[in-house]
């Protein structure tokens, strides 16, 4: 009688050492997707807060905000390097860490005195749903200090600009309103009863963040 030693692995055992490399990688996949999006969220809130910070800076001893715009943030240099993207002069855009649009602009802070441009809108466009949530629930001042007028989230930046840009220092809490109709929450510091105060409550962002994938906007007003 002759003995043979098989060293070979069987099909059901390398179908089983296959089936274990799949599982692995999809988790190794699906857990570099949740912290790719963490770490994109946190470098939006930095740069909103640089952003805002430059600019209340830079203009501070102007007391308005007249003929502030992209380009011109740009060549102020209040804008971080790695937003902006390639191009020269006036044809140079921005963009945040999802790949989506940033906007910034002049506008009124009082409503009484619509040509003064004495505050500013900055619009991020392109957000996950879980980024719009998270940064409209996030704390962006709720005193006189900070310069926070409002905020506003939804599906669509037509919709969120036009909200934000409604909302005046000199009235704020009857301007302020969460709207589930047009997808959209917009909130104010010391927002009255029954109208939205920041930081947004999360049932609140979580109603107005529903464009799915990518199709988010917020946008923030100071002065």
């Amino acid at each position: 009688m002759k003995h043979f030693n098989e060293n070979g692995r069987s099909m059901v055992e390398m179908l089983g050492v296959l089936a274990i490399i799949g599982v692995l990688s999809v988790g190794g996949i699906a857990g570099y997707s949740k912290a790719m999006n963490k770490y994109k969220i946190n470098k939006t809130t930095d740069q909103v807060s640089m952003l805002v910070a430059n600019i209340r800076t830079l203009f501070s001893s102007q007391g308005n905000y007249k003929d502030l715009s992209n380009a011109n943030a740009i060549k102020f240099g209040v804008v971080p390097e790695d937003m902006i993207k390639d191009g020269s002069g006036s044809a140079q855009t921005l963009s945040n860490a999802f790949g989506g649009d940033v906007t910034i602009v002049s506008a009124p802070a009082r409503s009484n005195v619509a040509d003064a441009q004495d505050a500013f809108i900055i619009t991020y466009e392109g957000l996950s749903n879980e980024a719009c949530v998270t940064i409209l629930t996030g704390d962006w001042g709720s005193g006189q200090a900070s310069g926070l007028i409002a905020i506003a989230g939804g599906a669509t930046s037509q919709t969120v600009d036009s909200k934000v840009n409604a909302v005046y220092v000199d009235n704020q809490s009857a301007t302020t309103a969460s709207n589930a109709a047009s997808g959209a929450v917009v909130a104010a510091p010391g927002a009255a009863t029954g109208k939205v105060s920041t930081p947004v409550p999360v049932t609140n962002a979580v109603n107005a963040c529903s464009g799915g994938g990518s199709g988010n906007a917020v946008a923030w007003k100071y002065y």
